[in-house]
């Protein structure tokens, strides 16, 4: 086996958790083919348990600790330096030591970068063949931000989206190739990067269908005779803050007075303040953390995916039709996703739309929502398989 650099944002385990399960099944198919050198963050201090399995996939590997909020404070000296301020978040002396290091012990000649802040890494190594998972266009998301904010917030998510977009080009260009998460993304990044628009490609994410399977047995997380829309994803994260809020605010309140019992389920972990908070109207349930989310999604009547800013592919939209649940996403969660609306999901532009999708399928006694959920889970078994969609990693690191 040859030697590669593997490069990780955040430690890729547990391998349920958002976006984590790209990098880990990434992890696992490169310790089949290569000796993995692994370096990444921890930036969770519960996370620091998972370690020994991370390093059970890796020849060597150098976990690097982060206080996310010292780490925020720090990025801000990027504003003196016009620099970006991702860059700056993941910047880490002890980090680039132990990649020389490493470089030079083993002589390695494969980097593989996941996400773009950690690319500042491989950058020195232009003898390598180096490849880049970009996943989203991370800019893109910052512009996003800064449309949805006022200022000065705004002008910060502007200059943000600048400053990464114009790295992100540097890496494209520099680099022997350039990977994302889905076909969309690939083509908005070639639009942004033409320049590099040959080496610009993509690979989908998959889904464990034998974990996330509606054959498994969950014991019902719900009260009896109670019917529970479901929303999944970390609650930290501004994307599944907004449309939880967005959903709490213009499409619950309709669907509660039309179905008194419904009730509106928020489930991840670390739920922010303005999450926290609504728990204190009627009907709506914020979990936190919880040890499996499959059990809320195998009760569910409905999934709902309401995200307005998205890039990339929504995994609890995946997860969701694996289970063989009906799945009401708007159409920024559905980019992305090869799912036929009206056959294998269904698709709402606007809250009267989520409103009217919703109640639908909830008047229709689960027959609808049988029908959708079953068609989903066939449509993810046929065209999200990680060992099919990660044998592009390979040719592109092999390919001279």
């Amino acid at each position: 086996m040859e030697d590669l650099l593997l490069l990780i944002h955040r430690i890729p385990y547990p391998p349920n958790k958002g976006d984590k399960i790209r990098s880990w099944h990434l992890l696992k198919y490169l310790a089949l083919h290569y000796r993995v050198h692994l370096a990444t963050f921890v930036d969770d201090p519960d996370d620091w348990q998972y370690v020994p399995h991370v390093q059970a996939q890796c020849a060597s590997s150098h976990f690097a600790g982060m206080k996310p909020l010292l780490a925020r404070v720090k990025s801000l000296g990027a504003l003196l330096k016009n620099g970006s301020l991702s860059l700056e978040y993941y910047r880490d002396a002890g980090m680039a030591r132990w990649v020389k290091d490493t470089v030079a012990t083993h002589g390695i000649d494969r980097v593989l970068v996941f996400s773009s802040a950690m690319a500042q890494y491989a950058d020195p190594y232009r003898g390598a063949r180096r490849v880049v998972d970009f996943c989203d266009v991370d800019s893109d998301k910052w512009r996003q931000y800064a449309d949805k904010k006022s200022f000065p917030m705004s002008w910060l998510y502007r200059y943000e989206a600048d400053q990464l977009l114009r790295y992100e080009r540097q890496v494209a260009r520099d680099y022997d190739a350039s990977l994302f998460v889905s076909a969309p993304e690939a083509e908005l990044f070639r639009t942004l990067a033409p320049e590099s628009a040959a080496k610009i490609g993509h690979f989908n994410n998959g889904v464990d269908t034998d974990y996330f399977s509606p054959e498994q047995a969950h014991a019902n997380p719900y009260a009896a005779g109670e019917r529970a829309l479901v929303f999944t994803g970390a609650m930290d994260y501004w994307p599944n803050v907004d449309a939880v809020q967005w959903f709490a605010d213009e499409a619950f309140p309709a669907l509660r007075t039309r179905f008194p019992g419904l009730r509106f389920y928020v489930v991840g972990a670390r739920p922010a303040p303005a999450v926290q908070a609504l728990a204190q109207r009627d009907g709506i349930v914020v979990t936190g953390t919880v040890p499996d989310v499959r059990p809320y999604i195998a009760h569910a009547a409905v999934a709902v995916a309401p995200l307005r800013i998205a890039r990339g592919i929504q995994n609890k939209v995946l997860e969701a039709m694996a289970m063989a649940r009906a799945v009401v996403v708007s159409p920024q969660a559905l980019e992305g996703i090869d799912a036929e609306p009206g056959t294998e999901l269904v698709l709402a532009g606007d809250a009267a739309a989520f409103i009217d999708a919703v109640a639908t399928l909830l008047l229709e006694q689960d027959s609808a929502a049988s029908a959708i959920g079953q068609a989903a889970r066939a449509k993810v078994q046929r065209r999200y398989s990680w060992s099919s969609n990660l044998a592009c990693i390979e040719e592109s690191l092999e390919c001279s």
